[in-house]
């Protein structure tokens, strides 16, 4: 297997407040575990900026030109009451949208089996015209998008296990059969959403989990309820919002999963994608704000993206 990991320095100028839990120390974090030796056939690109007009594969262009207007010359602007700009966030947010789109790229065009993006924003949260829960663009989506237009892929599935739900990439495919959104989740937790009758045209499968689940339970919503769908879709792209905040160390939750159950997690999918599409997965970082359980749980997942 070849793997293909993304990153750039400048997300570690999109700034928040002291305190807040998506911070640039993730992004250190995750650096120094992919310098270990363990890590060395990772291939490293350096995530370019989408341009502007490719968050509109999503997103409205008034909703563009409200972040950017939201955007300050220095210090912080509030967003929403979670979400937060500093004066290189948009640029941060092009670049993590940019990474998605390379990525795709990299794999729909056999140059590598599969990719990890370890960028920030998040994107998870950003419903089509409303940044919220740490977003300002969805990626994931954007980057479904990108593959049905330039590469006519007529199934994309979407694995989010991210602790807290993917309400925007929901919010975006939630009328539309092409994209299937299954979602691991804590619930009730943060937003709200995700209960198992959310169900779009068919393509929306949640599977939530009870505060204090663990390996266990998370296991079993994955083989009754994520990977069924995925069997029944065969999907010809697979896109994982890799959010790595059901470790039982995170401080937003409340899931006690550890790092063999990410491995475990991906090594499902890949078992989907190697029969159905070539292996061609893309993962994008959501969540996970414990700097060690996030690198812990990040490690395990692109080691095993590496192995196959």
């Amino acid at each position: 297997m070849t793997t293909f990991l993304y990153s750039n320095p400048i997300c570690l100028e999109h700034l928040t407040p002291p305190g807040h839990p998506e911070r640039p120390d993730r992004m250190r974090a995750l650096e120094a575990v992919f310098e270990h030796e363990n890590f060395s056939p990772l291939v490293r690109k350096q995530a370019p900026a989408a341009a502007e007009e490719t968050v509109l594969l999503c997103h409205p262009e008034s909703y563009l030109e409200r972040v950017k207007a939201a955007i300050p010359e220095e210090g912080l602007a509030r967003i929403d009451e979670d979400t937060t700009a500093s004066p290189r966030s948009l640029e941060a947010a092009l670049i993590s949208v940019g990474g998605a789109i390379e990525a795709v790229d990299a794999v729909m065009d056999g140059v590598t089996d599969n990719a990890f993006v370890a960028t920030r924003p998040p994107g998870h949260h950003a419903e089509r015209d409303k940044a919220m829960g740490f977003c300002l663009f969805n990626q994931a989506a954007i980057a479904a998008r990108h593959a049905q237009r330039k590469y006519a892929v007529e199934r994309v599935a979407i694995v989010d296990w991210d602790v807290h739900h993917g309400n925007g990439t929901q919010d975006i495919f939630y009328d539309d059969r092409s994209v299937v959104y299954c979602s691991t989740h804590q619930m009730p937790l943060y937003p709200g959403t995700g209960a198992p009758n959310e169900t779009g045209q068919g393509n929306i499968f949640n599977a939530p989990l009870s505060a204090n689940d663990g390996s266990d339970h998370f296991r079993d919503a994955f083989k009754s309820r994520i990977l069924p769908a995925l069997e029944n879709m065969r999907p010809d792209l697979i896109i994982i919002s890799a959010g790595f905040d059901a470790h039982h160390r995170d401080p937003l939750a409340e899931i006690n999963l550890v790092a063999d159950d990410f491995d475990w997690a991906t090594g499902k999918i890949m078992d989907i994608a190697s029969r159905y599409n070539g292996n061609r997965v893309v993962s994008l970082l959501e969540g996970g704000y414990d700097l060690l359980g996030l690198a812990e749980s990040a490690g395990s997942h692109v080691l095993r993206l590496m192995r196959g």
